[in-house]
């Protein structure tokens, strides 16, 4: 039987239907074994239930350390993560084969001599989809490099962003992945929490026409095209909010209907 050559072939389309699993757990300041046992005691008590993409909080493996009362350099940086040689990355891949799912995992990445606030997303055999770095620093993320880049990751699913806490207070973030063909955009996060971090995410969803997926220590909730909250998870105990996203809904009515000729000053410094 022949078949076309691999430049002839139609790629495949996406997928809509997608099983998320949002982690929300609060971690142990400094103490990454513990996190790391949490977590895959928990995900793991969800099996035998299809979960296609389970996203963590902000930092969770370190406890998000840049912000400990007893913070210091060089604790800091004994903590940070060397993709190539982490046990935990290591972990992370055998889990996620195991697992048979998509994982992005919150961690201090240490690279080229800096530390970023990162989270790495690993796809169903283990393997790296990508890092992305915290762009948007303040406060305590100083002690972190800032990321330079708004990158959306390639899977089954179509494109994907990623964001990290802080990142999603500016709506230039959200709509940057949009316009790069994010069909849902991730953020693990360990900042604000309250219910106006929810409707703030609410409009993120509603003015860009996708969903959004937040994963805090506290709650974990996924918002729709139309702006709706679609699933949450609020507890005092580890928990997987899993929920079903049909990706089918993103709309393009008012992405569509932009007129960028008018936004040129959004690119330009405060005046």
């Amino acid at each position: 039987m022949l078949t076309a050559p691999l430049w002839a072939q139609t790629p495949r389309p996406p997928h809509d239907r997608m099983r998320l699993g949002l982690f929300s757990a609060v971690p142990a300041e400094w103490d990454l074994e513990a996190n790391w046992r949490t977590f895959e005691r928990t995900v793991s008590m969800h099996a035998g239930e299809g979960v296609d993409l389970i996203v963590t909080p902000e930092c969770y493996l370190d406890g998000y350390v840049a912000a400990a009362k007893d913070w210091e350099a060089g604790r800091f940086a004994s903590i940070a993560q060397d993709v190539e040689t982490s046990v935990y990355i290591a972990r992370l891949r055998a889990l996620a084969a195991r697992l048979k799912t998509y994982i992005v995992l919150g961690f201090t990445e240490k690279r080229a001599g800096k530390l970023y606030d990162a989270a790495i997303l690993v796809d169903r055999t283990g393997a790296t989809v990508g890092v992305y770095h915290k762009t948007h620093l303040q406060n305590q993320d100083l002690r972190f490099s800032p990321g330079d880049d708004l990158p959306v990751f390639d899977t089954e699913w179509g494109k994907v962003g990623v964001l990290i806490c802080a990142d999603r207070r500016w709506p230039e973030t959200v709509r940057v992945l949009r316009l790069k063909g994010a069909r849902i955009t991730l953020i693990p996060s360990d900042g604000m929490w309250h219910l106006d971090n929810e409707w703030w995410m609410r409009t993120r969803s509603y003015e860009n026409e996708n969903f959004l997926a937040f994963a805090h220590p506290h709650v974990a909730f996924l918002t729709d095209p139309r702006g709706q909250l679609a699933a949450k998870l609020q507890s005092n105990v580890p928990g997987l909010l899993v929920c079903d996203v049909d990706l089918s809904q993103i709309r393009d009515v008012d992405i569509r209907d932009r007129r960028p000729e008018l936004y040129q000053e959004i690119a330009r410094p405060i005046q």
